[in-house]
């Protein structure tokens, strides 16, 4: 049997990110691997997501994949599932600086020292989000005697 390296993901909102599915498919070009995604848990929906990144990164052409949910706690999901026998390496996916909560935390860095092995660290964009907006009410235009309708039409404070 050829050696496989084994690629821990810590990954979640960025988890089917454009950016991250790159960066798997390079690395499974450079040899045999298989990823094991690894998604602090957040709210109850955490299983759903899991499965919905399992599939997109299935769809990008990777098929060893497996995954889990951890902690909620990035840091600590990975120390809780982390075995130095069974994982050779670390891509962490997060959001880019200034939104990311991960790079407040400095993981990236966090996990290297944690784990000593070399982690990879993807910036994704975050998800687009459709802006809902309605253009407010025109107000009614009284010419000269706007300040007149406004006097009348102000609410009292009683």
């Amino acid at each position: 049997m050829a050696w496989e390296f084994h690629v821990l993901v810590v990954a979640n909102v960025t988890a089917t990110s454009d950016e991250l599915m790159a960066a798997l498919r390079e690395r499974a070009s450079r040899g045999a691997c298989r990823f094991t995604l690894l998604m602090p848990r957040e709210g109850d929906n955490s299983a759903a997501h899991l499965a919905g990144a399992l599939d997109a990164i299935k769809a990008a052409g990777l098929e060893n994949v497996s995954g889990q949910t951890g902690d909620h706690d990035p840091i600590v999901a990975t120390m809780e599932v982390w075995d130095p026998m069974k994982f050779d390496e670390i891509v962490v996916s997060t959001l880019p600086t200034g939104s990311s909560r991960w790079l407040g935390l400095d993981l990236p860095h966090r996990l290297e020292k944690l784990t000593s092995v070399p982690v990879h660290h993807v910036v994704s964009r975050p998800p687009a989000t459709e802006v809902q907006w309605e253009r407010p009410p025109e107000p009614e235009k009284y010419g000269v005697l706007s300040p007149l309708a406004a006097a009348l039409t102000r609410k009292n404070p009683s």
